[in-house]
């Protein structure tokens, strides 16, 4: 029996999101597609979106200028900030870093550095 890529990577998200339930941590998913990127900060359960960034927000597509250049490091970076200004501002320091099973590298590791650099704690 095979696996391929991308039941690879949710196997891994599983795991992950077992691991961070167990702790009953705030969790900070990201989701990575080829054009955007997605960040949410939910509680402990999971019940509850507390805080979100998107580069598919009109803003945060002014500010990055052309279209398709959400699914870049730039653009990650944008977001890791947002999300983090974003949690502090409902009352959110300390969070568990869920990456959903993509490799920490590239965007996944700029929007997690941008959001340390912002403040968030993880």
């Amino acid at each position: 029996m095979s696996i391929n890529k991308k039941e690879q990577r949710l196997r891994r998200s599983r795991q992950t999101r077992a691991r961070i339930a167990l702790q009953g941590a705030v969790r900070l998913s990201v989701i990575r597609t080829n054009l955007h990127i997605y960040a949410t900060v939910t509680t402990g359960d999971g019940s509850k979106v507390i805080a979100s960034a998107s580069t598919a927000e009109k803003e945060v597509r002014e500010q990055l200028g052309a279209a398709g250049k959400g699914g870049n490091v730039n653009a990650a970076s944008v977001i890791g900030k947002r999300i983090a200004e974003r949690a502090k501002a409902a009352g959110v320091e300390k969070v568990a870093f869920d990456r959903s099973g993509f490799a920490y590298h590239g965007r996944i590791k700029a929007l997690a550095d941008a959001a340390r650099e912002a403040g968030l704690q993880f």
